[in-house]
């Protein structure tokens, strides 16, 4: 009994080993890929093939940390590195078909003919209402439901089993779907700080993991969502007090 539970530990030391390499080399890459890229606010997201590429890449570093124990659960339960690793890629599927709704919304703002929506207009206002929006998620009910979801990775795991290949990816999708619902509106204020700023992107991942993972989450929310307010504030209205913050057109 004692040799299959040291082998149990190992497989899933071994595995969220891994999982952690993946999420470095992720960052790495991230890094690579947006070195000389426009880091502020209303960035061209270039084409789809490419904005989905860097998407997935950031999805990668940003949410697999957090995800940890989630896969870690499910491989202690599966013991088999295929259905992790189908697991891990129904989750990130996930992801991507929500960097693909992002990338449209992107291109339709950017490509807007509404000259207030411009920076030097009214977008720094837009930035931050996004902001704002995005605090306030942080207090409504889907918010703590969802993040509950997260915390919870056992509670998941033997609420949603499926047996198989495909039900490893409708697992991951489904995990995928708590976690968009969790995250998805600090994500979105990657838009308003620059979607390709690595300083921002490091920012929200240790905020998404935090409140994910510390044992006080939603404090965490709160202190988050006023953090949000505070921002929004500060681009609203003298957006060069912002530390980290590349202004268009000041590269």
């Amino acid at each position: 009994m004692d040799t299959i539970v040291t082998r149990t530990r190992r497989a899933e030391v071994g595995m969220l080993a891994v999982l952690g390499a993946l999420a470095v080399g992720a960052w790495l890459v991230t890094a690579e890929r947006m070195r000389g890229m426009d880091a502020g606010p209303n960035t061209d997201p270039g084409s789809l093939g490419f904005f989905v590429g860097v998407w997935v890449v950031m999805m990668a570093a940003m949410m697999l940390p957090s995800a940890a124990p989630m896969v870690a659960v499910y491989a202690r339960l599966q013991r088999s590195r295929a259905a992790v690793t189908l697991f891990a890629a129904g989750y990130l599927a996930l992801w991507t078909a929500a960097g693909v709704g992002a990338y449209a919304l992107a291109v339709a703002a950017r490509h807007s003919s509404i000259d207030a929506l411009s920076w030097d207009r009214g977008g720094r206002y837009v930035a931050a209402a996004v902001l704002g929006a995005a605090a306030l998620y942080q207090l409504t009910p889907w918010k703590e439901r969802s993040l509950a979801r997260c915390r919870a990775p056992l509670g998941f795991v033997v609420t949603h089993w499926r047996d198989g290949a495909a039900g490893a990816v409708r697992m991951g999708g489904a995990h995928g779907a708590w976690c968009l619902g969790c995250c998805w509106a600090l994500t979105a204020s990657l838009f308003a700080l620059g979607v390709m700023s690595v300083v921002w992107m490091a920012a929200i991942a240790l905020l998404i993991a935090g409140e994910k993972l510390l044992p006080w989450g939603d404090a965490a929310s709160r202190a988050i969502a006023a953090l949000l307010v505070a921002l929004a504030v500060a681009i609203a209205l003298d957006p060069g007090s912002v530390p980290g913050l590349t202004l268009p057109g000041r590269m």
